[in-house]
């Protein structure tokens, strides 16, 4: 049996800097919970979703997302500025 490893992406996006969201790391095992408990030690919104992870595998870092990921991520983005608005 395949033990479960934990997997962890992350995403960057600056609007004068691109038209898309960039893959800035991505992790398994224990550099995927370093950077999970990175972003919780800055405040840094964390959005738990293995498929997204998955597909997000597929892309090398530093580079854009793929247009086929554009909907699912402007949901995590969505997703992280509701967060901010109900903390303000």
């Amino acid at each position: 049996m395949k033990k479960y490893q934990k997997k962890a992406a992350s995403l960057s996006y600056n609007q004068t800097k691109g038209h898309a969201p960039r893959v800035t790391a991505q992790g398994k095992g224990l550099t995927a919970e370093k950077m999970i408990n990175i972003a919780k030690e800055n405040d840094i919104p964390i959005l738990e979703d293995p498929s997204l992870v998955e597909l997000l595998e597929d892309v090398n870092i530093n580079e854009t997302i793929p247009t086929e990921l554009y909907e699912v991520v402007a949901e995590v983005y969505s997703f992280i500025y509701q967060l901010d608005s109900a903390v303000k």
